[in-house]
């Protein structure tokens, strides 16, 4: 697998998943499907909403329980070995009680398949949930007592062929593709590729220092539930190795430490945090500006991207980025932290 954001120039992308092969596929594994099939949205890898007869022993399914969510992971992105890491997390968090969305088995007891494209796909029950806009104080601190759970089972097992969040993998690796390709814009190439590597230069020896687990890894409000159960997390697809720092600040829409406080609160009722690793939250904000365009200039021949993000590429989008970006160099320079406001940059990502 390429390290610049997880894809190669060779990807497929699924032309061949017709809703009779998305059928057959769910079939395999014991389960008799009505014939309704729906795509969901999905950017990464194809996704589709299943409806179910029966499954196992022939029941029929109650219509609570009459839907299977059918993936089909990105060719070029993760390996077999990759992919089953991140299922056994999943089956970790589930054996500990710990609300997450496990795939389900194949009759044969695995939870991976291959169709004989060479596209990997599993099973999931659908589960129900809404994403917040954002959490107040009592959201905030179940929230982080429900990521110092999950971490604390990240911790008790290492994921070796998964990705090591890195200012090289997510940085240097990325831009190096950038420059290669000849994306950026001359007027801004320059200005650019020094605040990229400047920001890794810096903070390399900061990552080197700090502990890496396995931990969710792109733990955005959007991947964040409340359903009937309380609170949950979804779409592993993304999980690292990394510092368990990467999963708090992506939840916060803005630099407050009040509500950054609020959630270590109640992180730190279950477990213990390192404090000290709250200095790698602006690099690695920065390091996500260059991952998360790294990660569309790969996915441009997919003919979703150009109408999902129709600015990219632009001079604009170029001035933009730029811009974010020395403004993290600057604040990293200046030793400044996650809540220390300053005007605000692409805090979207």
């Amino acid at each position: 697998m390429n390290s610049s954001s997880w894809g190669d120039s060779t990807t497929k992308f699924f032309f061949e998943l017709t809703p009779d092969r998305v059928l057959d596929a769910v079939e395999t594994a014991g389960i008799r499907c009505t014939g309704r099939c729906q795509p969901l949205n999905s950017f990464e890898n194809r996704v589709y909403d299943v409806e179910i007869e029966w499954e196992g022993e022939g029941k029929p399914r109650a219509a609570s329980d009459a839907h299977r969510v059918v993936k089909f992971y990105r060719p070029g992105r993760w390996s077999r070995e990759q992919i089953l890491e991140e299922h056994s997390f999943l089956a970790d968090l589930e054996a500990a009680e710990i609300p997450a969305v496990a795939p389900i088995k194949f009759l044969d007891g695995s939870t991976l398949k291959t169709l004989e494209s060479g596209i990997h796909y599993c099973l999931f029950p659908k589960i129900g949930g809404r994403a917040p806009d954002e959490l107040d104080d009592e959201g905030l601190r179940r929230v982080g007592r429900l990521l110092a759970r999950i971490h604390g089972v990240g911790r008790a097992k290492t994921a070796d062929t998964r990705v090591r969040l890195s200012p090289d993998s997510y940085g240097i690796a990325n831009l190096e593709y950038l420059l290669e390709k000849n994306l950026i814009p001359e007027e801004f190439r320059g200005r650019y590729e020094m605040a990229a590597r400047e920001i890794c230069a810096l903070t390399r020896e900061w990552f080197l220092e700090t502990k890496y687990q396995r931990i969710h890894g792109d733990c955005h409000l959007g991947n964040l539930l409340f359903g009937s159960s309380g609170w949950f997390f979804v779409d592993f697809d993304d999980m690292v190795m990394a510092p368990p720092v990467q999963d708090l600040w992506l939840l916060l829409p803005s630099r407050d430490r009040q509500k950054l406080e609020v959630l270590l609160e109640g992180y730190e009722e279950i477990g213990e945090f390192d404090r000290t690793s709250l200095r790698l939250i602006e690099p690695l904000r920065a390091l996500r500006f260059i991952h998360y365009t790294g990660w569309v200039a790969r996915r441009w021949d997919d003919p979703a991207f150009p109408l999902a993000f129709p600015n990219f590429g632009s001079y604009r989008y170029w001035k933009d980025e730029t811009e974010d970006l020395e403004r993290q160099w600057h604040r990293i320079r200046l030793g400044h932290l996650f809540f220390e406001k300053e005007e605000t940059d692409g805090e979207s990502r």
